[in-house]
């Protein structure tokens, strides 16, 4: 037997651990979101929830494994050579794929991904080894592939997205009115009947999605709570009612219980169902090649022993908890893929992650118009009552929490019993798409999609939505050419497909540092307990810093303009861009800042506004110049002429001596030198006035052309713009540290 299996063996192992990390750091927003949104216990404790049940999954998945083995392909049509060389086209496409999402902070289907990628890759292997024989034509792929089974399986995509969101809305809205945003009282009523009936689905969600396949119930007694499935599930409710009435009395918060039971169910099911998805192909690999062992090292002997059932060691499933557990606690991706969901179910108003959109416009507007119809045909006093049952928390009563425990409940139920009926029915729900969906269609019902937010969250959860069917064409095309590349270029294609993988991961999860991007996360956030003195600092900090920016990116921007450095441009582009959508996010969190300033601060909270609104009007007319600037060099439009770059040169000298002296008073909250700001401003206006005549006096006599013409004048405007607004940002920042200082000596 050749070493490069023996190589591909070391790999899949490998992969393996990788494919655990990415592939949990992705889906563990399908069991974590509803206890996290409601923070309904400390983090640790969530976490340790779903570990435990993480534990009992994967000691409980090894009925799973044929998934990965013969699930998609007939293995008794392929040679050990070609199904070698399938597995770890899979494994590696799986990967990079998942790692993407991940990066991206979007949740997506680690089925659908596998089954797309298995499809891509056999189809690859089998059509290579067609078209090598003679003996066989296209009409035969079907003898290599299980078609009907993945085109099933892929089919349910679109029913599990439709079904869950009407679903999650349907039960959100009846809930709500049931209990109103303050449901203390009905709770008391009516809560433990409630819980009992979301202990019943998860129960039966637990037993019959995540351990159906453990052992741990016979099949005689699966079989005789699938006979007598009503009378099952009603004792289990009047059971569970009866228990929950109990804890009630005893002061017992029985949401707290319901939630973290589902979190458990769902982590247990996710891990039990979905642990094939990980290292399912890196053991159908391992039990490739001790086949090929056992039947002397034939690299040619047909695979059908694959077939058979598997059975995986106890220890390779234990291992594969652990490494699942230790991504859970560790994994930034996870939290970053959570944040998505909870961003777009939110009960706050708060940054949107998503723009707008023509399509998620054109059906607000239909919303709207039906939501019109709506209350001209029913009852005003009926209308009436059902709003005051939708009347929203206010701010201080709500607290953090992105919703409250009766959605965190609804999300948990309605996704189990979901599932649950899907899998009773062998519908091909994917979990994914149903916890995603139900979480999206109970926000939808409880009217956490607002007139002011409703637009960005529909086109979030149409970004999501694309990115799940994306998935499976991306994950079939990409382990398709890298399976025939495999069989085109044997070890060959092997070693260079692996080492641009290698770089691929190890740029995504090692050099590309997110500590920058943290740490301007944390600069525009201030702590809950910040008080006049952490705004001035931070608003400090954060005005010296933005405008040094500015100052070193636009010298950088005509620099490179000069020497016509298109990567230079580009670069100074999206730092720009960064510093603009920075302060379009201070902005946004305007109030929230406003608040942790005394309420007599009536004109320091004035000032601040007026610094804030300054440093995105600076930051603004900065991209204004960048931006055409990187496009008229990147379309190879005619330079600028030597009389435009000396003029340039001039303004540019000036402008950097405005921005140190501006920068220096900043630095020492010294304003003395405001005037020969002002005095240097108007110099540089003359300066721009008399550029503008000059380029005049060229367009008259032909000197120019038209693009070079609109860039040089559109760069001279903004700069008197951004000076501008530089200027006035100095005066209003003398003010506001003035009014702060002031403020924080009064008696």
């Amino acid at each position: 037997m050749s070493p490069i299996f023996t190589v591909i063996i070391i790999v899949l192992a490998l992969l393996a651990i990788l494919d655990l990390i990415v592939g949990v750091s992705n889906d563990a927003v399908n069991f974590l979101n509803s206890a996290l949104g409601a923070k309904i216990a400390p983090m640790k404790v969530i976490l340790t929830v779903a570990s435990v049940g993480i534990l009992i999954g994967v000691v409980t998945s090894n009925g799973m494994m044929e998934v990965a083995r013969s699930g998609v392909m007939h293995p008794g049509m392929f040679t050990f050579r070609e199904i070698m060389f399938l597995f770890v086209g899979v494994m590696l496409t799986d990967v990079i794929l998942l790692n993407t999402f991940n990066s991206l902070g979007l949740p997506t289907s680690t089925t659908v991904s596998l089954i797309s990628e298995l499809l891509g890759s056999a189809v690859a292997v089998a059509s290579f080894k067609i078209y090598a024989d003679p003996s066989l034509s296209i009409s035969d792929l079907g003898s290599f592939i299980n078609s009907g089974k993945a085109l099933v399986i892929i089919s349910g995509i679109l029913l599990s997205v439709v079904i869950a969101f009407t679903v999650g809305a349907i039960l959100m809205y009846f809930s709500r009115i049931l209990f109103t945003f303050r449901y203390a009282k009905g709770l008391k009523r009516f809560g433990a009947v409630w819980c009992g009936i979301s202990i019943v689905g998860i129960l039966y969600f637990a037993i019959f999605q995540g351990m159906k396949s453990s052992g741990l119930f016979s099949a005689e007694v699966l079989g005789y709570i699938n006979d007598h499935i009503y009378v099952v599930l009603f004792v289990t409710w009047v059971v569970s009612s009866l228990i929950m009435w109990i804890l009630q009395l005893c002061k017992v918060n029985i949401m707290k219980i319901t939630i973290l039971a589902g979190t458990m169910a769902l982590a247990l099911a996710f891990a039990g169902n979905d642990l094939v998805n990980f290292i399912g192909v890196p053991l159908a690999g391992l039990d490739s090649y001790m086949i090929a062992l056992n039947n002397g090292a034939n690299e040619n002997m047909l695979m059908g022993e694959l077939a058979k059932p598997a059975q995986a060691n106890i220890w390779f499933l234990v291992v594969s908890g652990i490494v699942m557990i230790l991504t859970l606690f560790f994994s930034r991706s996870a939290m970053r893929v959570a944040e998505t969901q909870l961003n777009l179910s939110s009960q706050h108003d708060e940054e949107e992650r998503f723009g707008s959109s023509p399509a998620s416009r054109s059906l607000v507007r239909t919303a709207l118009a039906l939501n019109t119809f709506y209350k001209r045909i029913m009852p005003e006093a009926l209308l009436e009552r059902i709003n005051k049952r939708f009347v929203p928390l206010t701010e201080e009563e709500r607290g953090s929490a992105a919703y409250d425990h009766i959605r965190a409940v609804v999300n948990l139920t309605a996704a189990a019993i979901l599932i649950c009926i899907g899998t009773s029915f062998q519908l091909p729900l994917s979990t994914t798409y149903v916890v995603f969906m139900v979480a999206m269609g109970s926000s939808l019902a409880d009217r956490a999609w607002g007139r002011d937010s409703a637009v960005y969250r529909i086109t979030g959860v149409m970004v999501v939505i694309s990115g799940w069917f994306l998935t499976a064409v991306v994950g079939f095309t990409a382990s398709f050419i890298i399976g025939i590349l495999l069989m085109w270029g044997g070890w060959i294609s092997f070693v260079i497909i692996l080492i641009i993988c290698g770089y691929v991961l190890c740029y995504n999860l090692i050099f590309k540092s997110k500590k920058k991007e943290d740490d301007e996360v944390e600069r525009l956030q201030l702590k809950e307990d910040a008080n006049a003195e952490d705004v001035l600092y931070s608003c400090t900090e954060t005005v010296v810093s933005t405008m040094e920016d500015v100052s070193s990116i636009y010298n950088h921007m005509l620099v490179a303009l000069y020497t016509e450095n298109r990567k230079v441009l580009k670069e100074t582009v999206a730092q720009s861009e960064a510093l603009y959508n920075e302060a379009n996010k201070r902005k946004y969190n305007m109030s929230v800042t406003l608040k942790r300033l005394e309420e007599q601060n009536i004109e320091t909270g004035y000032f601040y506004v007026q610094v804030v609104d300054y440093l995105s009007e600076v930051s603004k007319a900065l991209l204004h110049c960048t931006r055409p600037a990187y496009e008229h060099i990147n379309n190879n439009h005619r330079s600028l002429s030597e009389s435009q770059i000396m003029d340039l040169k001039t303004i540019n000298d000036e402008v950097d001596n405005i921005f140190a002296t501006i920068n220096q008073m900043l630095r020492n909250k010294d304003f003395t030198g405001i005037d020969e700001v002002m005095t240097m401003r108007d110099e540089l206006f003359s300066t721009i006035a008399e550029s503008i005549k000059n380029q005049i006096r060229r367009l008259k006599n032909q000197e120019m052309s038209t693009r070079a013409s609109e860039l040089y004048l559109n760069i001279l405007n903004e700069t008197k713009n951004m000076v501008l607004q530089s200027r006035n940002l100095l005066k209003s920042q003398a003010y506001f540290l003035n009014k702060i200082q002031v403020s924080s000596t009064r008696p």
